[in-house]
């Protein structure tokens, strides 16, 4: 009998094991993410180089703010990634730079792309399949993102309109979720995760 009870335990247990599946699609899109928060870090620290280097100092500003703030959505896309028992495989970035018009031309075609498409879809997937906190790392980053873009596009606006002086000197970034601020109108908290303004990476 004690046998029997105990063959029918482990049998239901190897049962619930070969049941239970993983969220397949959000592991793809975590990957993906990871990817490609980790090219944007890479190559906005490029394209601010290139500003430094054309005399656009307050462009190259938003340049590295944004490329500090998707090295945070990568770090954090990573740690959901691992939670869930999954490792990053590695990679090489692969970017182009070009002049710093041209640059924010492909930033904003970059930030658009995540905020119409990308992480609205990884959202949607990560709450079909119950992966709360990876919802959270996409959803921190989609909210960021836009702000991104906003920025990006009245730095073109100003490049443009040689109105460079009229764009932020300094930002600050949250270094929990990635959150970026024009550090002349920062808030107490961040208003996405909460963390206090005196823990912000100003740059």
């Amino acid at each position: 009998m004690k046998k029997t009870f105990v063959f029918t335990v482990v049998s239901l247990l190897i049962l619930a094991g070969c049941t239970s599946t993983k969220p397949v699609k959000t592991i793809e899109n975590l990957k993906a993410g990871i990817k490609g928060e980790t090219t944007a870090s890479a190559k906005y620290a490029a394209f601010a180089e290139k500003a430094k280097a054309e005399g656009h100092d307050t462009i190259a500003k938003l340049f590295e703010a944004a490329s500090k703030s998707e090295g945070i959505h990568a770090a954090n896309h990573r740690k959901v990634l691992e939670g869930l028992g999954e490792k990053m495989e590695d990679f090489k970035p692969s970017f182009e730079v070009k002049t710093t018009k041209e640059n924010l031309e492909a930033a904003i075609d970059g930030e658009t792309y995540e905020t119409k498409t990308m992480y609205p879809q990884f959202m949607t997937e990560a709450k079909t399949e119950k992966v709360e906190k990876a919802d959270k790392s996409f959803r921190w980053a989609f909210d960021t993102e836009k702000k991104h873009l906003d920025f990006y596009k009245k730095a073109l606006t100003a490049l443009e309109t040689k109105t460079e002086k009229t764009l932020p000197f300094e930002y600050a970034v949250c270094p929990v979720c990635g959150n970026t601020y024009d550090a002349a109108t920062v808030a107490e908290k961040c208003a996405f995760c909460g963390t206090p303004k005196e823990k912000f990476i100003r740059v």
